[in-house]
């Protein structure tokens, strides 16, 4: 008997050290990866050539004009931008037209089109947006995006390398007032934003964010157009990957654009990430697997507890809290509250709870409708308004 718990203890302790190293190795790496600058890639004052800007709509927030009026006040000779809805009464359209008469100097169109191409709408419609795309620098951004007047002539000068097939660059959470937007700010800002830089700063660049997607029209072309993910749930990350696989590289951009995050409730929060965490296990599953090390402050507790509270343990939670601290002081806004310092252990429990969730069952809700997602990343609407 005192064999058996003198082994007990050992397994315990060593379990929750190596927990706690992990996580505390994983903070310290994440730190040092936030603070490390992005690369810049090509000259903003180089060619310049004409893009059209892609901005698939559907529906309005309060946000979503000076959203779209940020596009409008680009410092570039040459762009147009093609707005696209489904439907004619989308309040999305009254937008485009007071942009149209606030902004008659610019090439500003709308395209209007109910065809579905496959499952993921967004894809559909800028299917349909695409005969209205006058040139062949191409870039796409979701509609809650807000960027700099410098936006477009950063993301668009590494293109100018032939080798570049893509560029895409990074986002911070603008919440609304209230607990569900700013602990959504939080998963972006202090988790989602740390971990691909920690990915990128390792030499990966297998990814691509809906926030922007700069490419060529050839290269479009060449990788099968919008269509060959019009059933891809992740359909950003898959035009990356496609790009790739012909043999071309995809940017991270020093850009950080801004995106406003307006989940009201805790069944909206709890939707709009358990589609992201999905999505990840869709396409990266053996990374997924591995993601409850990244939630770090419960499992650093977890490890200390498990470790009778060593001294050992308990400076390795201390150095995890510290990290954690540290990386939000590097994403937080000057003069910004420092109140959402206080959620990261719960916004970290959140988070490890929703991942656990996301092995249950491939079913996402996107919107008002209801997805079944495949193994490969393909979308089946099972459910829909």
């Amino acid at each position: 008997m005192l064999l058996d718990a003198l082994i007990d203890h050992h397994v315990h302790l060593y379990a929750g050290s190596l927990l706690a190293a992990l996580t505390m190795a994983y903070g310290v790496v994440s730190w040092f990866a936030a603070r490390w600058p992005m690369a810049v890639e090509g000259q903003i004052h180089g060619h310049m050539p004409p893009v059209t800007i892609l901005k698939p709509l559907y529906g309005a927030e309060r946000e979503t004009y000076h959203c779209l009026l940020s596009f409008c006040q680009q410092q570039y000779p040459d762009y147009q931008i093609v707005f696209g809805v489904a439907d004619a009464v989308d309040p999305a359209v009254a937008i485009v037209a007071r942009l149209q008469r606030e902004w008659p100097q610019l090439d500003i169109q709308l395209a209007i089109d109910r065809r579905q191409h496959g499952g993921n709408r967004k894809v559909s419609n800028l299917i349909n947006m695409m005969a209205l795309a006058r040139h062949d620098v191409l870039a796409l951004s979701d509609s809650d995006v807000r960027v700099q007047p410098n936006y477009l002539a950063k993301v668009v000068a590494p293109l100018n390398d032939p080798c570049v097939g893509m560029v895409t660059c990074l986002y911070r959470g603008c919440p609304r007032s209230g607990l569900w937007p700013l602990l959504g700010s939080l998963f972006i800002n202090d988790w989602f934003a740390p971990s691909v830089r920690v990915a990128a700063l390792s030499g990966s660049r297998a990814f691509a964010f809906g926030a922007t997607i700069a490419l060529r029209r050839n290269t479009l072309s060449q990788i099968g157009g919008f269509k060959s993910v019009a059933n891809q749930l992740a359909d950003d990350y898959r035009l990356g990957q496609l790009t790739r696989r012909a043999g071309m590289r995809t940017v991270l951009s020093d850009v950080v654009v801004e995106t406003v995050v307006s989940d009201t409730t805790f069944a909206q929060l709890m939707q709009h990430e358990l589609r992201w965490l999905r999505t990840i296990r869709a396409m990266n599953p053996h990374g997924h697997r591995f993601l409850f090390l990244t939630f770090s402050l419960p499992i650093a507790a977890l490890g200390n507890w498990l470790a009778a509270n060593s001294l050992l343990t308990l400076g390795m939670l201390v150095m995890t809290l510290a990290a954690r601290i540290l990386v939000h002081s590097n994403t937080r806004q000057r003069g910004a509250s420092w109140v959402p310092l206080m959620l990261l252990p719960f916004r970290d429990l959140l988070s490890l709870g929703l991942w656990s969730w996301s092995f249950v069952t491939r079913r996402v809700q996107w919107r008002d409708s209801h997805f079944h997602t495949a193994r490969d990343g393909s979308m089946r609407i099972i459910e829909s308004a």
